[in-house]
């Protein structure tokens, strides 16, 4: 489709590792990514291209998804000092010639994003526990409350693998990466006890 608007390809790829190959060996101006890709189909396209931006910042980027996933969008969305750089909608995606004159304007420089990517990114900044489950905000209350992972699946009436699997959604959701120099489940129960205040 994209040869049609005069956008030459230099790769298709069908996988995180593979895109990140591709860009690596072909230097494009332009990636165009989607958000889920093989091997997991969660985040893995958008993780290579804010992993290709930390490399280099200028190299333009659109990510397209079928969701906003705020964990990492925010991210992309301000490397490279936010220039060059498009997050769009698929199912927002209606018009091809438009489309072609997106990815143009982020190769140009420009910024391109869906506008419910912003109200969501925005609503998100509010209120960062609102992304997570019902399931999610009760496992993370009982952490909060002190209760080990042991004492939260009696109480939920969950195995304690289920739990710590909720806890590892909950450290996602709210952006709290693995770091030494952080206790991410403390850092998740403050997020809880601020919510709780607001």
């Amino acid at each position: 489709m994209l040869p049609r608007f005069g956008i030459e390809v230099v790769a298709a790829v069908g996988d995180a590792p593979a895109l990140l190959a591709a860009v690596r060996e072909h230097r494009p101006e332009l990636v165009v990514t989607d958000v889920r890709m093989p091997p997991g189909y969660t985040d893995e396209g958008l993780r290579a291209a804010i992993a290709l931006r930390a490399e280099n910042p200028g190299l333009a980027v659109v990510a397209l998804s079928q969701y906003v996933q705020h964990s990492y969008a925010g991210e992309l969305l301000a490397s490279g000092s936010g220039r060059s750089i498009g997050y769009l909608l698929k199912d927002r995606i209606g018009d091809v010639s438009e489309f072609a004159g997106q990815l143009r304007r982020v190769a140009e420089g420009g910024t391109v994003v869906d506008p419910e990517v912003v109200r969501q990114l925005m609503q998100h900044r509010r209120d960062p526990l609102k992304q997570l489950s019902p399931r999610e905000r009760e496992v993370l209350a009982l952490v909060a409350q002190g209760h080990s992972n042991a004492a939260a699946a009696g109480i939920l009436h969950l195995t304690e693998a289920g739990v710590v699997k909720h806890i590892g959604n909950v450290l996602t959701k709210l952006n709290l990466p693995v770091s030494n120099d952080t206790n991410r489940r403390v850092l998740a129960v403050l997020a809880y006890l601020r919510s709780r205040s607001d």
